[in-house]
């Protein structure tokens, strides 16, 4: 009633009828809930409903002096209901840990769980694939999981947000409204305009259709090629990436020789098999052949500093210790672990060594201060069949020992031709800091202990 009475005095004012008429048009709303209406709005949740009760009244209108109720059942903007919130701090979020100190950054590789599940505290809930190790992001506290805020493939660094959880289970009911607003742009008024595009060059095709066909001299000329559809594309790892790098650096930066020279397994091979169930009963784990060429590996480098050595610049670095890197091949890619110590080890000790650093590796739990440093590298491809190869060094070491497969051959024992076990062994060296003298030197002082392992007791 008031608003018509100000709309009659307006329209009697001349020139001012038009202003007028546009405000309260376009402002009707705004201008009637701050000048003349009040609104009192109460919000009611019941069970998984929710409903809301307006009234609004202003003086002298009876019109106005109702109750409005609107339930959340209509449209989807009303089903909408906020991520719930206690004020207790109910929420906690999951963040990317520290690690090491030689890594800034990782790829998410993938999620464990899915928005909606519950998770206990400390479990993981994902693993982020870093350069050299796979590490887990653990759950700060036992909840349900709201969502993520990453996703998969993304790069993140330490102290980066990955994850909402509440610990209430009533959050599982919630939905974020970020997901639900982007599926209500569905129609585009773009694709009927494009349709009759493409019926016009279809059109304007046919007549071109009875074109004469290209000379056969063309498809001759041109390389027969597979079709697209059967290659497929895949993001290479990081671990991968960081293998590649450091492998095409070695090549650019040492000056890579390799020498070769072949061993005799037969007494190694009596040895284990002489004293396999005693070793394994006394120290629990079994006697292989790895031990014995990591202590001769040993005593080769004590014999030859050098090959222990590296190049820092200008200068050159003798290390008093050995430390032994063994390359262990995953599922994932090649890591590297350390054996420290090995010039302290005895064969259980190494073998123990062994047996726990390719346990972890194989499942992905190993840690970057296992695999740090490493002065000297043992590489066994005769696990996988090979007969021979080159190895590349391993940086910032200067050379690697590469093991082969063992083979029965004709060799000439006595005089006489025997079949004896033999393997191929190979040292890639760094040919800046390592001459060949000292090469060969030192890969005739792995032949001399692995042919008779009792030089290492008598240390001949």
């Amino acid at each position: 009633m008031m608003l018509r009475a100000v709309i009659r005095r307006a329209s009697t004012r001349g020139s001012s009828v038009s202003g007028l008429g546009k405000s309260l048009q376009s402002s009707r709303v705004a201008a009637s809930a701050q000048s003349f209406h009040s609104v009192s709005a109460t919000q009611v949740f019941c069970g998984n409903h929710a409903s809301s009760f307006h009234h609004r009244s202003c003086p002298g209108c009876s019109e106005c002096s109702r109750t409005i109720f609107s339930g959340y059942q209509g449209t989807p903007l009303q089903r909408w209901v906020r991520p719930f919130s206690s004020d207790s701090g109910d929420v906690v979020e999951a963040v990317v840990p520290h690690m090491g100190e030689s890594i800034t950054d990782g790829t998410l590789a993938t999620f464990l769980k899915k928005p909606g599940d519950r998770v206990e505290a400390d479990e993981a809930i994902a693993q982020i694939e870093t350069d050299k190790v796979t590490i887990d992001i653990a759950s700060p506290a036992s909840g349900v999981i709201q969502e993520f805020l990453v996703k998969e493939g993304d790069t993140v660094e330490p102290g980066n947000k990955v994850a909402i959880i509440s610990t209430s289970a009533d959050a599982v009911s919630h939905v974020a409204p970020s997901e639900k607003i982007p599926e209500k742009p569905a129609p585009k008024p773009s694709t009927p305009a494009e349709k009759p595009k493409v019926e016009t060059t279809k059109v304007a095709e046919k007549p071109k259709a009875p074109s004469p066909p290209p000379p056969p001299k063309q498809s001759a000329k041109e390389p027969q090629l597979p079709p697209k559809d059967r290659e497929r594309r895949v993001p290479m790892t990081r671990l991968r990436k960081r293998v590649a790098t450091r492998l095409k650096d070695s090549q650019n930066t040492f000056a890579l020789l390799t020498t070769f020279n072949e061993v005799d397994m037969t007494n190694l091979m009596k040895l284990r098999s002489q004293y396999k169930d005693a070793f394994f009963e006394k120290h629990g784990v079994k006697l292989g052949l790895m031990s014995g060429f990591i202590k001769a590996a040993v005593s080769a480098l004590q014999h030859q500093p050098v090959v222990n050595a590296v190049i820092d610049g200008d200068d050159i670095i003798y290390r008093d210790y050995v430390d032994i890197s063994i390359a262990v091949g995953t599922s994932k890619g090649l890591v590297v672990p350390v054996i420290r110590g090995a010039d302290k080890m005895n064969f259980a000790d190494i073998e123990k060594t062994i047996n726990g650093l390719a346990k972890k590796a194989n499942e992905g739990t190993i840690s970057i201060d296992e695999m740090a440093g490493g002065s000297f590298t043992v590489s066994n491809g005769g696990v996988y069949g090979s007969l021979i190869s080159t190895p590349i060094i391993n940086p910032p070491q200067s050379a690697i020992l590469g093991m082969h497969s063992i083979v029965q051959r004709p060799m000439v024992v006595g005089g006489s031709v025997v079949p004896r076990p033999m393997m191929y062994v190979a040292l890639t060296y760094d040919h800046r800091l390592i001459d060949g003298r000292e090469a060969v030197y030192f890969l005739r002082r792995i032949k001399d202990v692995v042919e008779d392992p009792q030089r290492l007791l008598l240390d001949i």
